[in-house]
């Protein structure tokens, strides 16, 4: 374990000196581009790390650029530029030489960290950094496609049983950021057979190993319909039901999971299917869900808002069912005195007028809906 976590050490140290060290011969080059590339490279997710897949040396250089104060950029190749013919020959020898030393690509890195896993002898700790090791490498996405190749996947689904919930809770972590948004990947995850794992862990006493299942659940099946498809034949309006209708969890479960009910069904509005969704079918859900606008947190109330509107506008929802068994009428009514209270009280005052605008937007399709149910029943 000490050698890999030397060779890691290794190949962070050398990519940040052949990057001071380019940056410091090649700025004079750049002079007159380094304010282009500097606003270019600003955009660049806050989360990119050294260790997180550069393709090549001349890649770390345009990082770096972009991220440098450009003043001190500047004044940094003002004195390359004093250098004499000589002091920059050596300069380049340098670079040369760190060029030489072979720095691990993440694709090794992340075999090291495998292997590390599949080492069942390995203590507790190593296997927790193995994993947060992992957790960074699968950022970028052609990393996330070789993990199954290497047998990553198979590995980190196997310490979702792990009796420590740090080491679950990183695993879920993984597989969620590693899915997010790469149907390939998402395929390959599902397959292995883990979502119903990952909707019993969303259940678990330990908040924070609840809210990364839901989140890996979120990321598995987002924008894939056959992801969707397996979380509705693993019931998964009932693991909804169940989290939502139970007012003593933590409201950061209520948020998420009202957030994915409202995405499932924005999915279908924006699809072709005309299957029904079991949601629509589960009344306790739907009174769980309205229940949510009474909820003190705006937030919440704000995602059950959405979650309402969308459900709503599914041609086959049923006004009735949310006036008779939801109590839609009425939740709406109490949530206006709420938000008129907060507004005249000037309490959160921007956000409640937001709130109360989408509140009478729903109102207004939920009145729509009953007009056109019961006049057919007279």
């Amino acid at each position: 374990m000490g050698g890999r976590r030397g060779c890691i050490a290794v190949s962070t140290m050398v990519k940040a000196l052949v990057v001071l060290v380019a940056m410091g011969f090649s700025c004079a080059d750049r002079l007159n581009n380094s304010a282009a590339a500097a606003d270019d490279y600003l955009l660049v997710e806050e989360d990119t790390h050294l260790d997180g897949g550069f393709s090549s040396l001349d890649g770390m250089l345009q990082w770096a650029i972009g991220h440098s104060d450009p003043a001190k950029l500047k004044e940094t190749t003002l004195n390359v530029q004093r250098l004499s013919p000589e002091e920059l020959k050596q300069r380049q020898m340098e670079i040369k030489e760190l060029e030489k030393l072979q720095m691990p690509s993440d694709a090794k890195l992340m075999t090291v960290a495998i292997n590390d896993l599949n080492n069942l002898s390995l203590p507790l700790e190593d296997r927790r950094r193995a994993l947060q090791e992992l957790l960074v490498l699968v950022e970028p996405i052609e990393n996330a496609n070789d993990l199954h190749k290497l047998g990553g996947l198979t590995a980190v689904i196997k310490e979702l049983n792990n009796p420590n919930a740090e080491i679950r809770i990183i695993s879920a972590w993984i597989l969620g950021k590693a899915g997010q948004n790469n149907p390939f990947v998402q395929n390959q995850i599902l397959e292995l057979g883990v979502l119903a794992k990952l909707m019993e862990m969303a259940h678990s006493d330990f908040v924070e190993e609840a809210t990364k299942s839901l989140y890996a659940i979120s990321a598995l099946i987002r924008n894939y319909p056959e992801g969707q498809d397996l979380f509705y034949m693993e019931a998964g309006d009932l693991m909804l039901q169940k989290i939502l209708s139970n007012s003593s969890v933590d409201i950061r479960l209520h948020r998420k999971c009202v957030f994915l009910l409202s995405d499932l069904v924005e999915f279908q509005l924006d699809g072709t299917s005309n299957r029904e969704l079991p949601f629509l079918r589960n009344q306790h859900l739907l009174k769980s869900v309205v229940g949510l606008l009474l909820s003190p947190d705006l937030d919440l109330q704000e995602k059950a808002l959405y979650a309402v509107k969308n459900l709503l506008m599914l041609r086959s929802s049923d006004a009735l069912v949310f006036k008779d068994v939801c109590e839609l009428d009425l939740a709406l009514s109490r949530m206006r005195q709420q938000l008129q209270q907060l507004i005249l009280e000037d309490k959160f005052n921007d956000y409640a007028i937001d709130v109360e605008n989408l509140r009478r937007e729903v109102e207004l399709i939920f009145r729509g809906k009953l007009d056109m149910v019961i006049p057919a029943l007279t």
